[in-house]
């Protein structure tokens, strides 16, 4: 029987009849080829009684299935890898899942949502798996609902550096290749874990308070380098003090020795493209928003893809308080500014707190969502506002969480009645005046 995930905006991933608690991952790369070889350990837990339970891998082709170290019977079609149980499990067991598998990674396409995932460079390899990518590379139930912690090891050609989302235990040297090992402590989806390969050397930057630092091509130009990334331990700095704590261990950002035509956040790691390096606000709003994203969409995420405003939105308008703050552009500004273009935007229908799959990284979702944000702050003032973020992700650190959680979480913190606002900027169409 198919199990469909629990998401209407990604068909066809996910079960929601069992959950992974953790990923134990060893991969070997080979850039000639682009050939993996993997041997994943998903500890699990059944959710409801199980006979049977499908995992997502896309391309690469799994060899052999255990179930607490049984050999058990599986079936691979359609990216969808079906496995049956040696005996039928009740609500509430756990069991360890063993899969080893081989091929070669590619990405994972999408009628509607395009291609994420695995995908080689002119000279290494990069995963941008939101929404839909992680199956690309590892076997996972692939929900962001299903939040687990991992252990990746990755062996890769000496002269290669390897990043993942986490932190670095130890990297080993044997013969041609050299074994990297990271470990993601805090609960993570499947789609923010990544990989970045390449050529690449490590800066490291202040810590404030965290380690901070850039992986970056060795003949990187200098001085757009330091213009756009030169600030990210400020950054951090006054995040924290306008969000909370900063929710993982470290920051690093991956520069490609690519272009990219955009950047993209995962767990404790955000990548950048060569063409990022520059000294114009696009590329440093863009560093601004992917470190937002640590505190909004990673620490606290989305239980359903029809809230990706929650991310956005929220990134976007970190954006616009970094420009106050670095003395560039004041928020009310940027507000006015974007508030013009959404109202003269003719684009299809939109309607933020929902938007579809077709429509749900459509650019109005951003700022649409960071005007909805500038609308709660003119309505209850600063105090209550930056008190509803922090508080945000300090109760929510870790889970998920739905566009309902954040309209009755504004209203416990500020005791203000905000139905009215939050209908006219979520559920409507129309675009409301700014209080």
């Amino acid at each position: 029987m198919k199990r469909d995930g629990t998401d209407p905006y990604v068909p066809g991933h996910g079960d929601a009849s069992w959950s992974v608690t953790h990923y134990d991952l060893e991969l070997g790369y080979k850039l000639v080829g682009n050939r993996i070889d993997g041997d994943a350990t998903l500890h699990c837990r059944a959710d409801q009684r199980l006979a049977a339970l499908e995992v997502d891998l896309h391309a690469l082709r799994p060899s052999k299935v255990t179930v607490d170290g049984r050999s058990v019977r599986f079936n691979h079609r359609n990216g969808r890898l079906t496995v049956s149980l040696p005996t039928t499990l009740e609500t509430g067991a756990t069991f360890a899942l063993r899969i080893r598998y081989a091929g070669s990674p590619r990405p994972v396409p999408s009628q509607v949502l395009g291609t994420a995932g695995w995908e080689e460079l002119e000279d290494g390899a990069i995963v941008a798996s939101q929404p839909h990518g992680a199956p690309s590379w590892f076997p996972c139930n692939d929900r962001p609902d299903d939040k687990a912690t991992y252990a990746v090891e990755i062996s890769a050609p000496n002269d290669y550096h390897v990043a993942v989302s986490g932190e670095l235990t130890s990297s080993r040297r044997s013969g041609s290749a050299t074994t990297w090992r990271y470990e993601m402590r805090h609960p993570m989806p499947s789609y923010l874990a990544t990989v970045q390969i390449g050529r690449y050397e490590v800066v490291e930057q202040a810590s404030s308070p965290v380690p901070v630092r850039v992986v970056a091509p060795m003949d990187r130009p200098r001085s757009g380098f330091r213009a756009a990334f030169g600030d990210q331990p400020a950054m951090v700095a006054f995040f924290v003090d306008r969000f909370g704590d900063y929710p993982f261990d470290s920051y690093t950002a991956v520069i490609t020795d690519d272009d990219l035509e955009i950047p993209l956040e995962s767990q404790s790691l955000s990548t950048f493209g060569r063409n990022h390096m520059d000294d114009d606000w696009d590329c440093i709003r863009l560093v601004a928003h992917e470190l937002a994203h640590q505190w909004f969409g990673n620490a606290v995420t989305l239980a359903h893809w029809r809230d990706i405003w929650l991310h956005e939105g929220f990134a976007c308008y970190a954006e616009w308080l970094w420009s106050e703050e670095a003395g560039v552009k004041s928020a009310a500004a940027r507000a006015a500014h974007h508030y013009e273009r959404v109202r003269t935007d003719r684009g299809p229908e939109l309607i933020l707190g929902d938007p579809g799959p077709e429509l749900m990284f459509d650019d109005r979702v951003y700022k649409r969502g960071a005007l909805t944000l500038h609308a709660l702050r003119l309505q209850v003032g600063d105090a209550a506002f930056f008190d509803v973020l922090r508080s945000w992700v300090s109760a929510h650190r870790g889970g998920n969480v739905t566009t309902a959680d954040f309209v009755a979480h504004a209203e416990q913190v500020t005791g203000q009645d905000l139905a009215t606002l939050f209908e006219a900027w979520l559920y409507q169409a129309e675009l409301p005046a700014l209080p």
